[in-house]
């Protein structure tokens, strides 16, 4: 069984797509700004379906593309 998505973990998943240090992302920043296009998106996607949120499409995502609100979709916080 998966781990849980952890704050941290979703962070450095993003991280590693941009190429940059995690705490170079802030939570509010828009990640498109920072390079994420919808090819790295839809590996962000593919990803975490098959660690932990099965549920996830690339709406979810696509529609805010900031740190924070994902980490909180990710985690359950947003429910």
């Amino acid at each position: 069984m998966n781990e849980p998505l952890s704050p941290d973990r979703i962070r450095a998943d993003v991280a590693e797509l941009l190429g940059c240090d995690p705490a170079e992302i802030e939570p509010d920043e828009n990640l498109r700004d920072l390079g994420l296009d919808s090819v790295r998106l839809m590996t962000l996607v593919e990803r975490w379906r098959a660690e932990g949120a099965p549920e996830l499409e690339l709406p979810d995502l696509a529609e805010k593309p900031e740190l924070a609100y994902w980490t909180a979709l990710l985690t359950g916080a947003a429910s």
